[in-house]
C-alpha cells in the first residue's frame, strides 16, 4: 500500500467519510469538523503516514513523547487511541480503522486517498476562468445547509427548561389539578391523574437535568443516549402534551388543543436537532 506523503500538494487525506487536514491539524466527517484533541490528532497523522503497517508503541512513543517528556506514557496512549476511536466513531473489538495488535501497537486499516488536483493545478484553474459558484455543503445525515452549533444546542437546552417549568408548575399546583379533574373524573380516576402527575414529573425532572448539563457540556455522545432514551422520552412527552387541557378553562378548547399538537411534535424535534449538532456519531461506544 502507497504511504502519503505530507507535501505541501498533499497535505489532505481521505478515507471513507473522513478528511484530515494535516496542516490545519483538522479531522472532519462529511465535511463536518470534528473536535479532536492534539494527542489523538497526532497520533491519527502517524498511523496515516503508516497506513496499513504495524506501528509500535515505542515508535509512537519516540515520535510524540520525547525522552526528557516525563508522563506516564501507557495512560497517556491509550487515552488518545481512546479518544481517536471515539471520534471516529471505531471499536477496538471490531475495527474499521484502527487495529489494536496485542503487545505490539497498532494499524491502520482503511486505503487512504488524496485529492487528485495539486495546489498549482487549482490556482492554474481559477487563473484562467473565474470560480464557479458551488453548492453549499449539506448536513450528511439530514441534507440540509449545517446549522450554526451554538443556536441549535441552545434550542434544545431551551426545549428540557420548557419541560422543567411544566414539571415544577404542575407539583406546586397538584390541589388545583386534583380540583379540576375531579370534575370529570371524581374519585379514583382524579387520584390516578395527580398520582402520575407526581411520578412522571419525578421522572422526567431527572431526565431532563440530565439532558441540560449533557449539552451544556457538549457531550459528544449526546445523541447516542437520547436515542437510548427515546422509548422512555417519547411516552413521557406524549402524556405531557395533553397537559395544555386541564387549562381549558382559562385558555378555551381551541388554544389547548393547538398547544397539544405542538407539544405531540417536540420530542421528534428533540432528535432531530441533536442529529444537527453530532451528525453520525450514535453508535457502538468504542472501547
Amino acid at each position: 500500500m502507497p504511504t502519503p506523503q505530507a507535501s505541501p500538494a498533499g497535505r489532505i487525506l481521505r478515507f471513507g467519510v473522513f478528511e484530515v487536514d494535516l496542516a490545519a491539524g483538522e479531522l472532519r466527517k462529511s465535511g463536518i469538523r470534528i473536535r479532536l484533541q492534539e494527542q489523538p490528532f497526532q497520533v491519527l497523522a502517524f498511523l496515516l503516514e503508516r497506513s496499513g503497517d504495524v506501528v509500535t508503541r515505542e515508535e509512537l512513543r519516540q515520535k510524540l513523547w520525547p525522552a526528557d517528556t516525563f508522563v506516564d506514557f501507557d495512560h497517556s496512549l491509550n487515552t488518545a487511541v481512546n479518544k481517536l476511536r471515539e471520534a471516529l466513531g471505531d471499536s477496538a473489538t471490531s475495527p474499521r480503522y484502527v487495529e489494536t495488535l496485542a503487545r505490539r501497537g497498532y494499524r491502520f486499516l482503511t486505503p487512504i486517498e488524496r485529492p487528485a488536483a495539486t495546489n498549482r493545478t487549482v490556482e492554474t484553474q481559477l487563473a484562467a476562468s473565474p470560480p464557479a459558484v458551488e453548492p453549499a455543503a449539506l448536513h450528511p445525515d439530514l441534507d440540509v445547509p449545517p446549522p450554526h452549533r451554538g443556536l441549535t444546542r441552545g434550542l434544545f437546552a431551551l426545549i428540557q427548561l420548557m419541560y422543567l417549568i411544566f414539571y415544577l408548575v404542575a407539583l406546586f399546583h397538584l390541589q388545583e389539578i386534583d380540583r379540576i379533574t375531579d370534575t370529570f373524573l371524581p374519585g379514583w380516576g382524579s387520584f390516578a391523574i395527580v398520582a402520575g402527575v407526581i411520578v412522571t414529573a419525578g421522572v422526567g425532572i431527572i431526565v431532563r437535568c440530565y439532558l441540560v448539563s449533557a449539552v451544556g457540556f457538549d457531550y459528544q455522545r449526546l445523541r447516542e443516549k437520547f436515542e437510548r432514551l427515546f422509548l422512555l422520552i417519547l411516552p413521557l412527552d406524549q402524556l405531557w402534551a395533553v397537559a395544555p387541557f386541564l387549562l381549558t378553562e382559562k385558555i378555551g378548547f381551541g388554544a389547548a388543543f393547538a398547544a397539544t399538537a405542538g407539544l405531540l411534535y417536540v420530542p421528534f424535534s428533540e432528535r432531530t436537532l441533536l442529529r444537527m449538532v453530532y451528525p453520525g456519531m450514535a453508535g457502538p461506544r468504542p472501547q
